[in-house]
């Protein structure tokens, strides 16, 4: 199983780091996970088209997780011979979601249905929404089929209903956090975990910022030291520190450089602590 972090970025444009999008492959299947700002042109710089992914996998609605949704639906239509649906699985809201954007695009879709001979139809984009639990417990199983696709409830409130993913195969897990404070959810998917990548934000600095709306980020995500006892409780091996606010310095051992969070989490978790660049691959092993 390989992970390929798509976007590292947050809702503060970066021209680094993309919005946030994962791509997670098992055996020459791909899931995508998420699809923030400039997800379909990562997306061609590591040679994975939108007609690659099996199903699209949402944590939850913020725009930053979903503006490039309906590139990744365009995208996939008109480059698709023939078009094939794109399932996409996230939580009650995610249905509403697609028939807006499906809607927004529909002018675009009437002109290249009457201009492509080949294009009966405008897209199939099936939705199932899943609040991540199953009877009384956490933990909704959304897909089993080679690759086992886990749903668990987040807490990003006032967003709701949030979820994070977990990804079983070949004997490896992963586990895609999305934007949450720790919370049982969280707990019951990462528990034994191979790779957790978890929102992470920097309370330190963050709180030296006289600017209220900056500061109420903090209510709502981890921080680095949250995300490294999730990771040390639940027995992970490895944890991704992603959507970092505000974004690593350029010079990793300058000030707020990557060096500073790997440090700040090393003081909560003894596992390998990884801040990756968008692009960067990472194998997920047991």
């Amino acid at each position: 199983m390989q992970l390929v972090m798509l976007g590292t970025g947050s809702p503060i444009p970066d021209p680094n780091r993309a919005g946030a999008a994962q791509a997670v492959g098992v055996d020459g299947r791909w899931f995508l996970v998420d699809a923030g700002r400039g997800c379909v042109m990562r997306m061609a710089a590591a040679a994975l088209g939108p007609a690659a992914i099996e199903r699209l996998l949402l944590t939850h609605l913020h725009s930053d997780h979903v503006t490039d949704v309906n590139d990744v639906v365009t995208t996939r239509w008109i480059q698709g011979f023939p078009p094939v649906p794109l399932p996409v699985d996230g939580p009650p809201g995610t249905a509403a979601f697609i028939a807006d954007t499906l809607r927004m695009l529909g002018t675009d879709i009437g002109w290249r249905i009457a201009h492509h001979d080949d294009l009966k139809a405008g897209p199939e984009v099936p939705v199932a929404e899943t609040d991540g639990r199953t009877g009384d417990g956490l933990g909704a199983v959304v897909l089993d089929d080679g690759v086992r696709i886990t749903a668990a409830p987040t807490d990003h409130r006032p967003v709701h209903p949030t979820l994070a993913w977990r990804f079983d195969a070949d004997g490896a897990s992963v586990v895609l956090g999305g934007d949450s404070v720790p919370c049982p959810g969280l707990d019951h998917l990462c528990a034994g975990a191979d790779v957790y990548v978890q929102t992470v934000v920097r309370d330190d600095l963050i709180s030296q910022v006289p600017v209220p709306r900056f500061v109420d980020v903090l209510d709502y995500h981890s921080t680095v030291a949250d995300a490294a006892r999730t990771a040390a409780r639940a027995g992970v091996g490895t944890l991704v520190l992603n959507h970092c606010v505000p974004a690593p310095g350029v010079d990793p051992a300058g000030p707020n450089g990557s060096d500073e969070w790997l440090a700040l989490a090393a003081e909560h978790f003894d596992g390998e602590v990884l801040l990756p660049d968008d692009g960067d691959r990472i194998a997920v092993r047991a």
